[in-house]
């Protein structure tokens, strides 16, 4: 049976690995800047985020990204606002930690960082002046760590709230391809791109080998970028691979949608069909998630047969003692895997 455990098990979608193998003998300068593909996939994010002031840069991955972007904001007695099961928090070892900046978590449990939350960490973190470490950056992920997407009224009163403060806006991108192409989604990445600080496209865990393209408009973090991300062994001396994987996610065929949005609406409704079965089997959804991640409510003994058939993760005991697990769908999931995974499951219910 095929696994469900994230979406980067796999290796990458045909048409990333074809542009890979195209380009394989040619001759680019090193790291990212100035060979061709680079600057081209460049040019295509700028054109698809709608602004042609940011800075595109390119990361190897999530924690990457995340502590360059992050970091690069702050000073050393400077902090971040963000969700207490932000990747940032539970997920990357102490990354930024270990950078010398704060993570200041909230106590939000549904994933999205709240207006309420945040106002309750910045009042004590103020409360005593210079005696604290002081919040000036939101870290916020869409989609969330439980499959939430951020909704324009609830991303703009986040923004809105940061902006009143003075605090920047951070936006982790790892699953960003799911969130913007599921069902009844209302923020576009135009409308991201106007508002946020920094963010980045995830292509990991969106069809690539590797690699996420970060867009910048806060001018400290256009600067400090091609420092940090070469200080924090994040540089790549074969750079143009990063650039070939974007520039072929991003360049237009005939379709008119770029293949980036084709393979991550691929995920989704692989993953909507497997809510849709599982909820007829009787199993209980945790959150709603229209995305490709999907956790349920299921006893101990139902997770164990889960994990050892398809990988699913447990996310939460509760205290009934029920678990959470995840299933996860990528682009190269098929109906027919999900059908198995349901066939699986209907044993269990």
């Amino acid at each position: 049976m095929r696994m469900f455990k994230n979406d980067y098990s796999e290796g990458a979608a045909p048409q990333i690995l074809d542009a890979l193998v195209r380009s394989n003998d040619e001759q680019c300068v090193g790291y990212t800047e100035g060979d061709p593909h680079c600057e081209r996939a460049r040019e295509l994010i700028r054109a698809e985020v709608g602004r042609d002031d940011v800075n595109v840069e390119f990361c190897i991955g999530g924690t990457s990204a995340n502590v360059v972007g992050v970091t690069g904001m702050l000073h050393d007695w400077e902090g971040v606002i963000c969700t207490k099961d932000a990747h940032i928090n539970v997920h990357e070892t102490g990354a930024i930690a270990a950078c010398g900046r704060t993570v200041l978590p909230t106590q939000d449990a549904d994933g999205f960082l709240s207006v309420e939350q945040a106002e309750q960490v910045y009042a004590r973190q103020t409360l005593t002046g210079r005696h604290m470490t002081l919040p000036k950056l939101v870290y916020i992920t869409n989609s969330t760590e439980f499959g939430g997407v951020w909704s324009r009224e609830r991303f703009d009163a986040i923004c809105d709230w940061a902006q009143g403060h003075e605090l920047k806006v951070f936006v982790d991108g790892a699953r960003l391809g799911s969130a913007l192409t599921s069902k009844g989604n209302d923020l576009s990445l135009t409308h991201i791109a106007e508002c946020a600080s920094a963010f980045y496209i995830g292509g990991t865990k969106n069809g690539m080998l590797f690699g996420e393209a970060m867009v910048i408009a806060d001018p400290e973090l256009k600067r400090s970028f091609p420092y940090l991300v070469k200080e924090r062994g994040g540089l790549m001396a074969k750079g143009r691979l990063l650039g070939v994987q974007f520039e072929a996610a991003f360049e237009r065929d005939g379709s008119g949608e770029a293949l980036y949005w084709r393979l991550a609406r691929q995920a989704n409704t692989c993953a909507a069909r497997l809510r849709e079965g599982m909820a007829g089997l009787g199993f209980r959804s945790y959150l709603d998630s229209p995305t490709n991640q999907q956790f349920f409510v299921v006893s101990p003994e139902q997770a164990r047969a889960f994990d050892e058939a398809v990988g699913s993760e447990t996310f939460a005991v509760l205290p009934t003692g029920e678990e959470v697990i995840r299933f996860v769908c990528s682009w190269a999931t098929r109906q027919e895997d999900v059908d198995e995974l349901l066939g699986f499951a209907a044993t269990l219910a």
